[in-house]
């Protein structure tokens, strides 16, 4: 049964939504907070140099504060924040997909903990659609014929 929740749709939507909601509920507070995430799912920009990466464990936990939590935003499903690594304080903007987040913590405390597998087939699928939809879109409008459609 919590394999079949944790795997449905409607279920990732919720958590998705709770994750942010939470997480805008922190800024608005100005409350700093942790996040334990999947490394993997994360992006950085610049990339890191190997012998940071090489440091990380598969669930890593970034703390927000101080001008990392100044730089944090949520932008298309991402938490985005400027962090420091290494002992040269290294630059990089962070990009963290919501659903890549396990827990958020307050204090040592997890005050929310994910358990939702986001389908990546799905995910796949609905960037196929959305991109063939505005083509689709696109040929329509191009036609002169069809401006009568338009009103």
């Amino acid at each position: 049964m919590l394999e079949k929740i944790i795997h449905d749709r409607d279920f990732t939507q919720l958590m998705k939504k709770n994750i942010q909601d939470l997480i805008i509920l922190l800024f608005e507070k100005e409350q700093n907070f942790g996040i334990l995430c999947k490394i993997e799912e994360i992006t950085f920009y610049p990339e890191l140099p190997d012998d940071i990466t090489s440091e990380f464990r598969p669930l890593t936990l970034f703390f927000l504060a101080g001008y990392t939590f100044e730089t944090a935003k949520i932008e298309d499903d991402m938490l985005v924040f400027e962090a420091g690594f290494g002992s040269d304080n290294f630059g990089s903007v962070v990009s963290v997909p919501l659903l890549s987040i396990i827990q958020v913590i307050i204090d040592e405390t997890p005050i929310l903990i994910n358990l939702a597998v986001e389908n990546k087939e799905e995910k796949k699928s609905e960037k196929i659609d959305k991109k063939g939809v505005k083509n689709s879109m696109e040929s329509f409008l191009s036609n002169p014929e069809n401006s009568k459609f338009l009103k």
